[in-house]
């Protein structure tokens, strides 16, 4: 399929087409591009990524855009999970210090008292990565998390190699953000 015939694509093909599309992305795609490509509107999309996730496909919307977890980039991947704890204020802090480590932040999470665990996607790898994400915080003016939990939280962080998680955790940990034990 392609833009140029400006004919929406319906139902099931358009399913089809928006997997094969995040399938063979190499980065986020946002629910515009996929609207702009399918001739729908945004809403049509997240609908329909809710119908894949709903058959189990494995996608995940990030402050990037949607993206498909492919098995095979997780091979030889190492993962761990990190509690921090910290003030609103160093956030920006806490996630350049992750990704200047080589760290991929895969996502925050938190126990809230009445609904239990907590768990949003953030997936940031870099440095361009984080000032995005910092910036649909500020014009959305939501809250973090970890503003539910006085500051602590946990992220799901993954590298190429133990050394590297190893090496954040110890500069987390000089920064006052790990959270002792």
């Amino acid at each position: 399929m392609n833009d140029i015939n400006k004919k929406k694509i319906l139902g099931e093909e358009r399913r089809t087409f928006i997997l094969e599309c995040l399938l063979n992305a190499n980065k986020p795609l946002s629910g515009s591009e996929l609207s702009k490509k399918t001739h729908v509107s945004r809403q049509v999309i997240v609908q329909d990524i809710s119908l894949l996730k709903a058959r189990n496909e494995p996608i995940i919307a990030t402050s990037q855009g949607y993206l498909y977890l492919k098995p095979q980039s997780l091979q030889s991947s190492f993962e761990r999970v990190i509690a921090c704890v910290h003030t609103p204020d160093r956030v920006i802090e806490e996630l350049t210090i992750l990704v200047d480590h080589g760290i991929t932040v895969e996502d925050v999470k938190v126990e809230h008292p009445i609904y239990g665990d907590l768990t949003a996607s953030i997936m940031v790898s870099n440095r361009h990565e984080v000032e995005q994400y910092m910036n649909k915080v500020f014009d959305t003016k939501a809250s973090y998390l970890s503003q539910l939990t006085g500051g602590i939280h946990l992220h799901t962080i993954r590298a190429d190699s133990i050394e590297k998680l190893n090496a954040v955790c110890l500069a987390l940990e000089k920064a006052g953000i790990l959270l002792e034990e």
